[in-house]
């Protein structure tokens, strides 16, 4: 049973299809119309688009289950496998997605750290933040994709189930013991390539990432920013996909899972950044949080036959992370700490 994917890609191309298409909509929808105009995105905006991204989420949730449950029995394939429950198994599928859900917006802090230091470096002006965001976030669906599609084929190999699941016990341990050094957009390689190959204006120029003066094409802050933020989420990713594979081996959860967790990131940021120096201890649980889902892949799966249940990895991701914020807001600042922060 271990061995059997749930979701074929070869029987589900079609919903990878439409599930893309459903995704292109709604960004178009987003930035064609709610967001045609450069505004600075308030509280409340931000507070109703991360409603609607999540609501989304979770109706998506509810219509998988539903449809797993119809499917499953109708499955030859599966309902020869000795012992299977189909609605155990639609059930454990859904939980999957959440797990993956939840786990890909925890790690999705760091992105939002990422967006508060770029936008402040490069002085981005907060009405064209969005639009850096939009195209941002649509460079990371498409890198993404790429990642999820090489892991589903990595993920097969037992030893690099074993390697990514150590190099996600050490990511964690780094995150709990490593001190925290400033970023510096502008000593980034990929940043000083950019400056090399093409002239970059010295400030924005309205919300456009490249224009032409004296028929010599110049890029705009904007576009280094965007940049930077496309390599940071590559990185991220190879934390984040690995992360997923380690709560399920379906492609298609963690697809979907992935892909409706990044949809909401824009919205996250403009609802957080405000406040993100509140979390302090966020970063620990997110350290935890990896190293949970690497000992998941090294060791508890097997320790448990074959699968951790995914109720109890739910429920200790859900709790760490919930700790570490209850840390943050209730733990007082010490006067050092807030001397240093200064």
């Amino acid at each position: 049973m271990d061995s059997v994917i749930l979701f074929p890609f070869a029987d589900y191309w079609w919903f990878y299809g439409l599930f893309t298409l459903f995704v292109l909509a709604v960004l178009a929808l987003d930035l064609g119309v709610f967001h045609r105009k450069a505004h600075v995105v308030g509280f409340r905006e931000a507070l109703t688009w991360t409603i609607v991204w999540i609501s989304l989420a979770m109706g998506f949730a509810y219509l998988f289950h539903q449809y797993a449950l119809w499917k499953f029995p109708l499955d030859p394939r599966l309902m020869a496998i000795p012992g299977f429950d189909p609605a155990a198994m639609a059930k454990q599928s859904t939980l999957e997605y959440l797990t993956g859900f939840v786990v890909e917006k925890a790690l999705a802090v760091d992105n939002v750290f990422v967006f508060v230091v770029v936008f402040t470096y490069f002085a981005i002006p907060p009405q064209y933040q969005h639009r850096v965001l939009f195209y941002g976030i649509l460079g990371a669906l498409i890198f993404r994709s790429i990642f999820i599609a090489l892991g589903s084929v990595l993920m097969q190999y037992h030893y690099i189930v074993i390697l990514f699941g150590v190099f996600l016990v050490l990511t964690g341990i780094k995150i709990l013991f490593a001190p925290e050094k400033p970023m510096d957009p502008g000593a980034n390689p990929v940043i000083k390539l950019i400056r090399k190959l093409i002239p970059v204006t010295p400030t924005v120029e309205g919300q456009k990432f490249f224009l032409r003066r004296d028929g010599v094409l110049y890029a705009t802050p904007l576009f280094v920013a965007l940049v930077f933020i496309e390599v940071s989420d590559i990185i991220f990713a190879v934390d984040s996909v690995p992360a997923i594979f380690a709560i399920t081996k379906e492609p298609l959860i963690v697809f979907t899972s992935n892909i409706f967790a990044i949809l909401g990131l824009r919205a996250m940021y403009f609802l957080l950044a405000g406040v993100m120096d509140k979390f302090r201890y966020l970063k620990y649980g997110l350290g935890f949080v990896l190293i949970f889902v690497g000992l998941k892949m090294t060791w508890l799966n097997e320790a448990f036959g074959g699968k951790f249940p995914i109720g109890w990895s739910l429920g200790i991701i859900g709790s760490l992370i919930a700790l570490s914020v209850i840390a943050s807001l209730v733990i007082p600042v010490r006067k050092s700490d807030s001397d240093a922060a200064a």
